[in-house]
C-alpha cells in the first residue's frame, strides 16, 4: 500500500468522529462534510509523521474549521425569516457535500437522533461557548486541549463551558410533575401532526383552543387569529412537512415546540394547557420576538 493510500486509510478511521463533531458544531450537514473534506484537504498538505495522536489532531483541525464557520457566520447573521424556503428540508435536497448530494431524509433523522432542540440552543450559543461545550460536554476533549482553539485559558474554557451548559439545561418554571404532563401533551401533538393523524389532534386541543401567530407566518400581512379545534388541527395538517424539523424544548421555563429546519430555529410554539387539553397556542416567528425566547433542550 502506497504513502497516500495508507493516509486516506486512516482518515476514512475518524471520518465518522469528524462528522459527528462537525455536525454538532455547525447543525448543519452539508457544513458538517464540508469540514470534514477541509479537515482532508488540510491533512495532505500537512506532514504528519510525527504525529502520534491522529485522531485528536483531526480534531482540533476540524474543531478550528467550524469555529471560523461559526464566526464567519455571526458576523452575517442572516434574518432568519429569509433563510427559510416554505419547504426548508426538501430545499437541501441537491445540496453537495464531499459525498454527493445531501438527503433530506437523512438530515432530518440525524437532527432527530443529536436532538433538534439541543441544536437550536447551540446556535444561540457564541462561537466559543459552543465549541467548548460541545468537545467537553459531548465528546469528553479536556479543557487544556480545547483551550488554544479559542485563545484562552483552561479556566477560562471551563467558565465557557459551563455557562453553555446553564444555557442548554435551561430552568423550569414548573415543578416536574407538571413538565412531564406538558411534554406529553405537546409530544402527542407532534405526534399527531407528524404523522397526520387529525382525529387525535382534535382529541388534544380544547373545543375553543385559539391559535395566534406572528405575521412573519403568513400568507397574510397581519397576524393571525383563528378559533376552534377542528379549525387549528386543519392549519397544523397543513404544515405536515414542516414538523420533521420541529422538536420538543423548553421555552421559557415550559414545554413546547422549536421549528428549525438545519438546526436554525425558523418559528417556536408556545403552549397554554389546562386539565390535559392545549387552550392556546402563540406562534413566535418574528426575530425580535425569537430572540427574546429563553430556549432551552429538553432530556440533555
Amino acid at each position: 500500500m502506497d504513502e497516500n493510500s495508507m493516509l486516506t486509510e486512516r482518515f476514512e478511521e475518524h471520518r465518522s468522529h469528524l462528522r459527528a463533531v462537525s455536525y454538532r458544531m455547525l447543525g448543519s450537514l452539508t457544513e458538517a462534510d464540508d469540514a470534514v473534506q477541509e479537515a482532508w484537504l488540510r491533512l495532505n498538505r500537512s506532514d504528519v509523521s510525527d504525529v502520534e495522536n491522529l485522531g485528536g489532531w483531526l480534531t482540533t483541525v476540524v474543531s478550528r474549521v467550524c469555529l471560523n464557520l461559526l464566526r464567519s457566520r455571526e458576523s452575517r447573521r442572516e434574518d432568519p425569516m429569509e433563510a427559510y424556503p416554505s419547504d426548508p428540508v426538501a430545499s437541501r435536497a441537491d445540496a453537495l457535500g464531499p459525498g454527493g448530494p445531501v438527503d433530506p431524509e437523512q438530515e432530518a433523522l440525524l437532527a432527530d437522533s443529536v436532538g433538534l432542540a439541543l441544536l437550536v440552543v447551540l446556535d444561540q450559543l457564541a462561537p466559543a461557548e459552543r465549541l467548548a461545550f460541545v468537545l467537553h460536554d459531548l465528546f469528553a476533549v479536556p479543557f487544556d486541549e480545547i483551550a488554544p482553539m479559542i485563545e484562552k485559558s483552561p479556566a477560562a474554557t471551563r467558565q465557557l463551558a459551563s455557562r453553555a451548559r446553564r444555557r442548554v439545561k435551561g430552568a423550569p418554571v414548573v415543578p416536574a410533575a407538571d413538565l412531564t404532563r406538558q411534554r406529553r401533551v405537546v409530544d402527542a401533538f407532534l405526534a399527531a401532526t407528524r404523522g397526520g393523524n387529525f382525529d387525535a389532534l382534535v382529541t388534544l386541543l380544547h373545543p375553543d383552543v385559539v391559535l395566534r401567530a406572528d405575521k412573519a407566518v403568513g400568507p397574510t400581512p397581519a397576524p393571525v387569529l383563528v378559533r376552534g379545534a377542528v379549525t387549528v388541527a386543519t392549519g397544523a395538517m397543513a404544515a405536515m412537512q414542516r414538523a420533521r424539523s420541529t422538536a420538543p424544548a423548553l421555552v421559557d421555563g415550559v414545554v413546547g415546540l422549536a421549528m428549525a429546519p438545519l438546526g436554525r430555529l425558523f418559528l417556536v410554539l408556545g403552549f397554554t394547557i389546562e386539565d390535559g387539553l392545549i387552550t392556546e397556542i402563540d406562534v413566535v416567528a418574528e426575530p425580535e420576538r425569537l430572540g427574546a425566547l429563553e430556549l432551552a433542550a429538553l432530556d440533555v
